[in-house]
């Protein structure tokens, strides 16, 4: 967790690329200030000007009035051009925090997303980031025009009167310990606030994806339960912050009342024993109430900020957080795979105390086709994340044609793949976008024919606008099949050098996967397959079955060689099928 002065610094660094815009803010700021506390004198002396009945200067009242709209109307525009000047800054620092934390999002290693629940990232992306606005706008607004009526007040309050003056410094800085004292109760409090927000949207976020899924089992009453319970808890951090929140501004009125009332009885005295006019008596009680405002809007501020460091540092937590940085310089590059990978003694567990790959030993020749079967839980998708380097090893090595994939670029290492997984993933634009997405050179004509390999071409075409059909985000409006079949037709396009199919088909009706299998079996030729698969009825073409068990490769063969071993591939095939 980063601390305050942290956090305010890596806030200043942001703004500090936008100091021209502070200065403009500064400098009408000042213009704004320096006019409000000029307004009293003219104001005391307009109260001079007509002290005694029939002794009314109304000349020096016309010019003091005229004098008093031109200054009304220029602060008015100050204060204008300010609060824009305000704005700007805060959006665009906004702009530039979002934009860093969306470019960090995408270097996070899968381990990161794995431990997170999307709607908790976004929540920190959206939410956390708009209540630092909020609070670094009112900062800007409020802050500098305080901060400098403080100092003006004082000058010309000095000015005026020396004695009355110390009455007022003497007393103000009570309402800033009060503020203070408040602050520090209401920053665990926003921060404990911030991350039940997170849940929530995380909750939220998980339960509208999976509405099917929760109707379907009855979930409802304990997906309610679940939200009730984090609502609780957001409620009882909310009310604590707002509550300490919203006394700031009571106690600090207290104080600044206790200023202006001891500017009154001392000013009266003054101007009883003829030390003070009444029309600079007006005066002084108008700069006293300008004096101790800043004080209670500031105190107000920092409650906000209190709010706007504590989503800050959330944002940062984010962007402070490790890369997905290669463990060694880059010192190789394969232009053309030949398709060989070579996995030697390899260990890996994604919890340190419950290991998983253990001691996993293989060697696959270009263009041979492997499948990986087994239990759930068995390892079959850790060994693709590890050859795609989604994750490290951390024993062993994992080679391609002899090299260290880590002495490769992960980009350069992912380019040689071609990836098909059950989980589809489509972008919201148009079809034929989306068919284009791994390789941005391919043609128009190049897309269609994949797409009329991987069969998603007749589907296509009875679409409104056929391959210029926008579809939604993940692809909502087509069926899971055809989102399959355009995932399909994606990794056709790129005709990678070894590919990668994570239960590809899963999602297919057995006619159109028949169809597929067959497509399939033109792009695998020549090509290193990785086949991961439940259903055993697809990889019994494989050159060779893996069959796994507890992280461990405990058989491998062709699939008749298999069935004659009658073990665990065997019964594994009997129960798919029914046979005794």
């Amino acid at each position: 967790m980063l601390g305050q002065k942290e956090i305010i610094h890596k806030v200043l660094l942001y703004i500090k690329h936008y100091w021209w815009l502070m200065a403009f803010s500064l400098l009408f700021a000042a213009i704004a200030v320096v006019l409000t506390l000029y307004l009293p004198i003219l104001t005391g002396d307009a109260v001079d000007a007509m002290i005694e009945k029939g002794r009314v200067d109304f000349e020096l009242l016309k010019k003091l009035l005229a004098q008093m709209t031109v200054i009304i109307a220029v602060t008015g525009i100050a204060q204008w051009l300010m609060n824009v000047a305000n704005n700007r800054i805060t959006y665009l620092v906004v702009r530039d925090i979002r934009r860093d934390a969306f470019k960090k999002l995408q270097k996070l290693p899968l381990k990161y997303l794995d431990m997170h629940s999307t709607g908790e990232v976004v929540s920190r992306m959206i939410a956390d980031v708009d209540q630092f606005a909020d609070g670094l706008l009112m900062g800007f607004t409020q802050a500098f025009t305080g901060v400098l009526t403080i100092i003006g007040t004082l000058f010309f309050m000095l000015y005026t009167n020396v004695w009355i003056t110390l009455v007022v410094v003497l007393v103000t800085p009570l309402s800033l310990f009060v503020a203070a004292f408040i602050a520090k109760k209401t920053h665990s409090m926003f921060h404990k606030q911030s991350e039940a927000r997170g849940e929530q949207t995380g909750l939220i976020d998980e339960m509208i994806g999976s509405q099917q899924v929760v109707q379907a089992y009855g979930y409802e009453k304990k997906a309610l339960k679940r939200f009730e319970e984090i609502n609780g808890r957001l409620e009882g951090y909310s009310l604590r912050a707002t509550f300490f929140s919203s006394i700031t501004n009571p106690a600090t009125r207290f104080v600044n009342n206790l200023v202006y009332a001891g500017v009154g009885i001392t000013g009266a005295f003054f101007a009883l024993n003829d030390y003070l006019s009444i029309g600079k008596l007006s005066r002084f009680l108008s700069y006293a109430n300008q004096y101790t405002k800043p004080f209670n809007e500031i105190s107000g501020v920092i409650t906000e900020l209190q709010n706007a460091i504590t989503c800050a540092g959330r944002i940062f937590e984010l962007m402070e957080e490790q890369e997905e940085t290669e463990q060694s310089p880059v010192k190789k590059k394969i232009e053309t795979a030949s398709g060989e990978m070579d996995l030697e003694q390899v260990y890996f567990s994604y919890v340190e105390d419950k290991p998983l790959i253990q001691n996993l030993n293989l060697l696959v020749k270009p263009g041979q086709r492997v499948a990986i079967v087994g239990p759930t839980g068995c390892g079959k998708t850790t060994i693709i994340n590890l050859i795609m380097r989604f994750y490290d090893v951390y024993n062993g090595a994992i080679k391609m044609d002899g090299i260290d994939i880590r002495d490769l670029s992960r980009e350069n290492l992912r380019s040689h793949y071609g990836m098909v997984l059950q989980e589809t993933w489509l972008k919201d634009g148009t079809i034929l976008e989306n068919i284009l997405f791994g390789r941005k050179d391919a043609s128009r004509e190049e897309a269609i024919e994949a797409a009329k390999l991987s069969h998603a071409h007749s589907f296509i075409k009875r679409l409104p606008q056929g391959y210029d059909t926008v579809i939604k985000e993940n692809g909502e409006n087509l069926s899971q099949g055809q989102r399959q079949l355009l995932c399909i037709a994606r990794v056709i396009l790129c005709r990678p050098s070894i590919l990668i199919l994570d239960e590809a088909t899963s999602s297919i009706d057995t006619r159109t996967e028949m169809q597929i299998q067959s497509a399939f079996q033109k792009l695998m030729e020549g090509r290193t397959s990785f086949i991961v698969a439940h259903r055993l009825s697809t990889i019994q073409n494989a050159d060779i079955i893996l069959v796994m068990k507890d992280g461990k490769i405990i058989e491998q063969g062709s699939h008749e060689e298999l069935l004659g071993k009658k073990g665990f591939y065997a019964d594994l095939y009997m129960s798919q099928f029914a046979i005794k």
